[in-house]
């Protein structure tokens, strides 16, 4: 029999039994949305995690005080003890390190803004002229903080873009003074809008000299210290400088833990892989008892079809032939729940990043593929004993059940 005379018959089969081709189709496309679904949510969390770090900047190596008990990056090592400050002393000195380019010291803290009557809590952040090229921010309106030369504090601040929507509305900031703290500030700055990274918005964020921040809070110890390679290539060897020049000012004592920005993908990118993988795998099942419910199915169609059967074999009909036509159904209907799965996922991950605008839970090629390719396989491998029974059927014992 020829391929076209075969597709022509299993599609005109299926549509035979309109309810039963349905039931099956829905299966499968339900375990193959579900494959698209899930994987698009595991990859979007890669991607999200992966670009709240990349959003931090390029070639950086971070100090944090406290030391880690194990070598390398842990997710744990963002919070550490800490035995000895780490001090804007500590920050300036690395800078005299060969493959540094620039550090921002950092100290965050919440406060409250006061100015033109109006009163909001904020995100207090302490730094340098150096963070915005260091974390690759940009600026909306006005100027960055000035370099603070006297290292008390240059009575500036720079605004978020929205706190100064909520506090100045479409007014220009720049040059009016604000009360943060007990302190009273002036605007020289409005950041650009939708700059994030580490889970934090710039747009609520009030940027002031590190030295005010610290004079705020009453204290000379800093949260973070970001540094700047020279080149990627230069990450490792900076990163081994800077732990032996801290130790060094902290009288032997190594007593902060190093990452760097690399390290910290890596092992997410590895983490979230993982469980990309799982909620695949957990996925795939849903797929496997969609197979088994097209054995059923065409185990069913088999019995209903018997006098069919029996008069294809009478005709000429080979058991290949035979075997052949309830395989390339069997076929024919895991592919086309298959591809409705298909649009199913891709409208369900659609849904979610118009829910979510800023979770890019795109579906990787590889699910998709994978997705398809189990749906047919399942169908092809649970088509397999339905066909045989088919063709093992004798055609006079097949044509006397026509009755």
């Amino acid at each position: 029999m020829k391929l076209i005379d075969t597709l022509r018959y299993a599609t005109t089969a299926a549509s035979g039994a309109p309810l039963r081709t349905g039931l099956l189709m829905i299966a499968m496309s339900i375990g193959v949305a579900a494959v698209v679904i899930l994987t698009a949510l595991g990859d979007g969390a890669r991607r999200y995690v992966v670009g709240e770090f990349s959003a931090i900047g390029t070639n950086l190596v971070i100090v944090l005080p406290g030391r880690s008990e194990t070598r390398g990056f842990n997710p744990a090592n963002l919070i550490t003890s800490t035995p000895r400050d780490l001090t804007v002393d500590d920050a300036n000195a690395l800078l005299r390190l060969p493959g540094v380019v620039r550090i921002a010291p950092i100290v965050v803290a919440t406060t409250e803004i006061n100015a033109d009557g109006k009163l909001r809590e904020a995100m207090l952040l302490g730094t340098n002229e150096n963070y915005l090229q260091v974390r690759q921010q940009k600026i909306a309106l006005g100027r960055f903080l000035s370099q603070d030369r006297s290292g008390h504090g240059t009575g500036e601040v720079v605004l978020g873009a929205l706190i100064r929507r909520e506090i100045f509305g479409s007014d220009n900031p720049l040059g009016k003074t604000v009360r943060i703290g007990d302190r009273r500030l002036r605007v020289v700055g409005v950041l650009a809008e939708g700059g994030r990274g580490m889970g934090m918005t710039t747009d609520e964020l009030l940027i002031v000299p590190v030295a005010s921040a610290q004079a705020m809070l009453n204290s000379n110890t800093l949260f973070r210290i970001l540094i700047e390679a020279r080149g990627r290539e230069q990450i490792a060897e900076v990163k081994a400088q800077v732990l032996k020049m801290i130790t060094q000012r902290h009288d032997g004592e190594e007593d902060v833990t190093v990452i760097t920005q690399d390290a910290v993908l890596e092992t997410f990118d590895k983490i979230l892989n993982v469980l990309t993988l799982g909620v695949a795998g957990i996925a795939a099942i849903s797929l496997a008892v969609a197979g088994i419910l097209v054995m059923n199915v065409m185990l069913v169609s088999v019995a209903q079809r018997t006098a069919e059967i029996g008069l294809l074999k009478a005709l000429g009909a080979t058991a290949t032939a035979v075997r052949e036509l309830f395989m390339v159904e069997a076929l024919l209907l895991s592919l086309t729940g298959g591809l409705l799965g298909l649009a199913l996922g891709y409208v369900g991950a659609a849904i979610l990043r118009h829910i979510y605008p800023s979770y890019p839970a795109y579906p990787p090629l590889w699910a998709v593929a994978a997705g398809l390719g189990t749906a047919m396989i399942s169908g092809l491998v649970f088509g397999v004993m339905p066909a045989r029974r088919a063709a093992e059927l004798e055609p006079i014992q097949a044509l006397a059940k026509r009755a």
